[in-house]
């Protein structure tokens, strides 16, 4: 589900591709969605052993972390980056869709990984995809930029 950007063979890994990061991040929501849906079936019937307290403290120290930064990076960057980039049609169609993923944000925590899994599906059809077209490098370096400072990593710059 990997976004693969026109011109790049293979996505970057760093800071400097944030759309690749975004889209990274998505695979490992994902990847702790499946250790979610393992551990309900693992604990049916029977009390939780020190494997099972493990992945649970793993998971939410990951959704207490990371998945904060992932909406952080969208809502504070990414989304009023899209919108200032906004031109003739694709104003709607952007705010609808802008509006839509940060209500999702809101209600992750009610319907968890269905939503999620609704979510990422759809930053990745729709969202990063018209990112990669309307956004220039500079802007896309101010977001990794931000994006590493949220996270306090020094920038190489």
């Amino acid at each position: 589900m990997s976004l693969q950007l026109p011109g790049q063979a293979a996505p970057a890994s760093g800071f400097e591709a944030p759309l690749e990061m975004l889209s990274a991040c998505h695979l490992r929501v994902e990847r702790q969605c499946v250790t979610l849906r393992r551990l309900v079936a693992h604990l049916l019937g029977r009390d939780p052993d020190d494997e099972a307290r493990a992945a649970v403290a793993a998971v939410l120290r990951y959704f207490d972390t990371a998945a904060k930064d992932h909406h952080a990076d969208e809502e504070t960057d990414l989304f009023p980056a899209l919108i200032e980039s906004m031109a003739g049609s694709d104003a709607v169609c952007i705010r609808e869709l802008i509006d839509s993923l940060t209500l999702d944000h809101r209600a992750l925590g009610s319907r968890f990984i269905r939503l999620y899994e609704r979510h990422i599906a759809r930053e990745e059809a729709e969202l990063l995809p018209m990112v990669s077209r309307l956004l220039g490098a500079d802007s896309l370096n101010e977001i990794g930029k931000s994006m590493r400072e949220r996270r306090g990593i020094a920038s190489f710059d």
